[in-house]
């Protein structure tokens, strides 16, 4: 899974040319790049022009080293220590680019120097997501339909000019939209007919992306205030991303339609979004599934900006749109129009942020997806939650998602709030299928009243990703609404206050498995069912 054996080679080569020496990094390199003819040379950003002090805009020389490359057919473009202010710097095919120890990209303030990123592309009759979902050019770093492409190094990204906001979506789900073939424009007029996408020409706003692309590898650097996407593969193939530290305050790793991608040992501070997120959206005009994605041995979190990289993890101050807290979690969805398939979670651990949280609402199918051996720490929200709604940000006629296969195991939490317990929530004319939780352990705040108890949480069949609109749940441990084949075995639901509600209720379900479970709610409430059938509660034990 993920990049080449080739292209690993080279960037390992591209790294050890750096820091040994390129006849040391020969000697040492591996047999596929001494004997591969793809591997050309090795160009020296300052030999092209690159200044590295902070005050010369260095992109247009980075940009002539990456160009001498490719024309040789491919090779290493060395960043040395050195401070480069950069707009849009465009990658290749089989380009290498080290970031040396002590080499900062530093993007550029449009407003102080000039709107001179690239201009976005990619303009459709509807667009379904975001602006920076579709422009893969209004980047600092990006590729294009590129192969074979490889940034390593210690070196670090510092966005410091890229935009975190941006215009909104525009499709037929929105009051007085009219497409532009009903107003007599082109889809690129249309756009340009709204001030804010006009006000984004020629800004930046994501470090990293990679658009079509297959074969590509991201290792070791860092990236500080990434804009509104620190790092965004869309529609790409064959992708590994190893050992990145994100420090930032919106979207810290996205995988949008993508298929074969390793996402290890990454570190990822975002408080004020989702730290890892994985989406299938409609960015590239059609369905596409986000499928065989691996995230292993990942940390995720909500600290305020800048405070994992100096190392001081300050608590932030956000509390979102909803109220709630700080976000920084890792999530599948958002957009869910082609749906996920084959992914697993594994080895991670999160803190201070919101939970593990995935889903399908716009047409897509969600399934055999699995979170096992994370640890989560002061989770602000519900610690697992599974979402089926029908927003159907979609083209006209996408079907009403589906959820199924979903595994949570070995999965330890504390410090959870007790209002928002873990949640499987379909809607009234569509069920959540096969959802099954082993070994899960919850400790939350407790503190549920008798009315908590009694509450009704609101229907919502059109609602977004977030539950938040549900308010406090009528269980500490899980919430189950509108699901069918569910198993919660061996798991543990606990509180460090009195609480009046039950630790599981089941609303609407049919067919459930409960077993093993150890909870602070007296035994004969431990378990509350209604409106469902086929429930099978086994051993219920009384824990402090």
């Amino acid at each position: 899974m993920g990049a080449s054996p080739l292209l690993l080679a080279n960037a390992e080569f591209g790294r050890r040319a750096v820091t040994l020496g390129l006849g040391a990094a020969f000697a040492a390199a591996a047999l596929p790049v001494r004997a591969s003819g793809t591997l050309r040379g090795f160009h020296d950003v300052r030999d092209h022009g690159a200044k590295g002090d902070g005050k010369t805009i260095d992109s247009p020389a980075i940009n002539r080293a990456v160009m001498a490359a490719a024309k040789a057919g491919g090779g290493t473009v060395i960043v040395p220590p050195g401070r480069y202010l950069c707009f849009s710097i465009r990658l290749k095919d089989n380009i290498t680019l080290v970031l040396s120890p002590g080499s900062v990209i530093v993007a550029a303030d449009p407003d102080t120097h000039g709107r001179n990123y690239d201009l976005p592309e990619g303009a459709f009759e509807e667009q379904f997501t975001d602006f920076g979902v579709y422009h893969n050019h209004t980047s600092l770093i990006y590729g294009d339909g590129v192969s074979n492409v490889a940034i390593v190094g210690k070196g670090l990204i510092h966005g410091l000019g890229l935009e975190r906001e941006g215009p909104g979506p525009r499709w037929h789900g929105m009051p007085g939209f009219r497409s532009p073939q009903s107003l007599g424009l082109t889809p690129e007029q249309a756009r340009l007919t709204d001030p804010a996408e006009r006000e984004q020409q020629g800004r930046g706003n994501k470090a990293v992306a990679f658009k079509e692309s297959r074969n590509v590898l991201l290792r070791d650097f860092t990236i500080l205030q990434g804009g509104h996407f620190a790092v965004y593969v869309l529609g790409c193939s064959n992708v590994t991303l190893d050992n990145l530290t994100v420090d930032t305050d919106r979207d810290g790793i996205d995988v949008d339609c993508c298929r074969n991608v390793r996402i290890a040992h990454c570190i990822v501070n975002a408080h004020k979004d989702d730290a890892i997120c994985l989406k299938s959206s409609y960015a590239l005009n059609r369905r596409i599934v986000c499928e065989d994605v691996t995230v292993i041995g990942c940390k995720t979190s909500g600290y305020a900006l800048g405070s994992v990289l100096d190392g001081s993890y300050r608590k932030s101050d956000y509390v979102s749109t909803d109220k709630v807290g700080v976000l920084g979690r890792i999530k599948l969805g958002t957009d869910s129009v082609g749906g996920f398939r084959n992914v697993l979670v594994t080895d991670c651990i999160c803190e201070n942020s919101r939970g593990l949280q995935m889903g399908a609402i716009d047409g897509g199918t969600l399934e055999d997806v699995t979170f096992s051996n994370i640890t989560m720490r002061n989770i602000v929200n519900h610690p697992l939650f599974v979402r089926l709604s029908a927003r159907q940000r979609a083209p006209a006629g996408a079907p009403v998602a589906t959820v199924r296969r979903v595994r949570f195991s070995d999965i330890n939490v504390s410090g959870a709030d007790g209002r928002y317990p873990c949640g499987i929530v379909g809607i009234e004319d569509k069920a959540i299928e096969d959802v099954t939780l082993a070994d899960v352990h919850v400790r939350c705040s407790g503190g549920g009243t008798a009315e908590d108890a009694a509450r009704v949480p609101p229907e919502r069949r059109n609602s977004s990703l977030e539950p938040s609109f549900m308010g406090t749940l009528p269980a500490f441990g899980l919430y189950v609404r509108h699901a069918r084949g569910i198993a919660a075995k061996e798991v543990s639901f606990t509180t460090g206050q009195p609480d009046a509600r039950p630790a599981i209720v089941l609303d609407d379900v049919a067919g459930a498995q409960i077993d093993g479970v150890r909870t602070s709610a007296p035994v004969v409430r431990a378990v509350e069912a209604t409106r469902s059938s086929e429930v099978q509660v086994g051993s219920v034990a009384l824990v402090a």
